[in-house]
């Protein structure tokens, strides 16, 4: 903090540890890093930890999660994780998501994705990865504007329920 940075990195973080071993690490970075200036968390990308990072006080994220998810057939929903792959969507015409706007949801259905990802055709982790970008940027959205409208929390606990199964590091 000597050196006056524009921003601070916070790495180290996501290598395998559970949430709820991170957090408490998180909280130690954070109560020495200036709060006026951006606070950046790498390699974090589960919604869970993306929303409970911002109420600390994180700014910034990357990760390769929503891409390595969607290139193994798993999608991001308001309702938690989805494997496409599963048998129960071969003959399924619904989309990903009826309220996602993706070009995913709009033109495809769960049944051609779930085709395309068992036949290993590149499209399909294409299409699966479209949907998963768009999914996380609307959650990015969903937190901006649940800060403005003081409702953080409630989207906080949202979130923990529909990925409850989804903790790093086990």
């Amino acid at each position: 903090m000597a050196l006056d940075f524009d921003g601070y990195a916070i790495g180290g973080l996501s290598v395998g540890e559970r949430r709820s071993q991170m957090l408490p690490a998180l909280d130690a970075a954070l109560a020495v890093l200036p709060e006026d200036q951006p606070r950046y968390l790498m390699g974090v990308g589960d919604p869970v930890t993306i929303v409970e990072a911002v109420a600390r006080g994180v700014d910034m994220f990357d990760c390769v999660l929503p891409t390595r998810l969607a290139r193994h057939g798993t999608l991001l929903t308001d309702s938690g994780r989805l494997n496409i792959k599963r048998a129960e969507f071969a003959c399924s015409g619904e989309p990903v998501s009826a309220s996602c706007g993706c070009e995913t949801c709009r033109r495809y259905s769960r049944g051609y994705l779930r085709h395309l990802m068992t036949v290993a055709e590149p499209a399909g982790a294409t299409l699966c990865t479209i949907h998963n970008l768009t999914w996380m940027l609307d959650l990015v959205g969903r937190i901006r504007r649940a800060i403005a409208s003081g409702t953080l929390d409630a989207l906080r606990h949202e979130l923990a329920v529909s990925y409850a199964g989804m903790n790093p590091g086990g």
